[in-house]
């Protein structure tokens, strides 16, 4: 193996997936826009090869002398566009194989554009003959630090779920698989959907984050129309708070409401609980 080009690379999934790699003894490249910032985020002994995903030819460039990919970018009108270039790229340089972050229900046509989006850019990848893995990720526990601020403030978080359950995965764990199918041979040309170990409600969640923190949290469950409105004061985009609340109807519907073992099969040990990570991450934030 000679490197590993890391797309996403200062993101909450990427980051981890560099500091896999890097514990592995992995040779590493971060394909990032902004060098100071990959330098702050992953450390200045990183490689990193600066670029766009809006341009292909900084593509390229990032790739020579790579022969695998992490591939992944942050929810975007031009997902699509930005993940098909990197593939193409990818061909072109004679990569021996992606990994492709995807997430649960992916599917072209989908009603939720971020599962549309990925089902798109998942064909795209098994349609290019690049030997890839699709690692289709279940909703993440560090969705919850979205409304971090607000649970500081109020003790409550506001989200569209009612009782829907979810099999939340942690994003450390999410690297952990990424990093395994990326350096064990073996599992090109599957997709795997990975789970945490417990499909829970965001009841549940508000339970494990007051144990956590020592103070007591709420969940309100509220309809789409005010979690539409909650996100409009933050100043988030109208087409990134739609989709969101796509997604939230999408976990009402049940899409992520079954566990896997996946994530034990590729690792060899189990996934970690929300309590783990309400323990580790979020108690700091939330008591800040």
């Amino acid at each position: 193996m000679r490197t590993v080009l890391v797309t996403g690379a200062t993101g909450n999934i990427g980051s981890k997936v560099v500091g896999e790699l890097r514990g592995r003894g992995i040779p590493v490249r971060a394909f990032a826009r902004d060098r100071g910032r990959a330098a702050a985020v992953l450390g200045s002994e990183v490689e990193v090869a600066v670029g766009d995903f809006a341009e292909p030819d900084s593509i390229r460039r990032a790739l020579s002398g790579a022969d695998r990919v992490f591939l992944m970018c942050g929810n975007d009108l031009r997902q699509v566009e930005y993940e098909t270039n990197v593939i193409d790229a990818a061909v072109a340089e004679g990569v021996r194989r992606i990994v492709m972050l995807s997430t649960v229900g992916a599917e072209v046509g989908a009603s939720a554009a971020f599962a549309d989006q990925h089902g798109r850019i998942e064909q795209h990848l098994r349609d290019s003959g690049v030997p890839a893995v699709i690692l289709r990720a279940g909703y993440l526990m560090s969705n919850i630090l979205g409304s971090a601020q607000t649970i500081a403030q109020t003790g409550q978080f506001f989200v569209p779920t009612g009782e829907a359950r979810m099999a939340m995965i942690d994003p450390r764990d999410v690297a952990a698989a990424a990093a395994t199918v990326l350096t064990v041979d073996g599992h090109d040309g599957q997709t795997y959907l990975i789970t945490g170990p417990r499909a829970i409600t965001h009841e549940e969640v508000a339970e494990e984050l007051s144990t956590a923190t020592g103070r007591a949290i709420e969940f309100v469950d509220v309809p789409d129309e005010a979690a539409l409105a909650g996100m409009a004061q933050t100043g988030m985009p109208q087409w990134l708070a739609e989709q969101i609340v796509a997604v939230f109807r999408s976990i009402r519907e049940g899409v992520n409401a079954h566990t896997t073992e996946t994530f034990r099969e590729l690792t060899g040990r189990e996934p970690r609980a929300f309590a783990d990570f309400a323990r580790d991450i979020a108690t700091p934030l939330l008591t800040a």
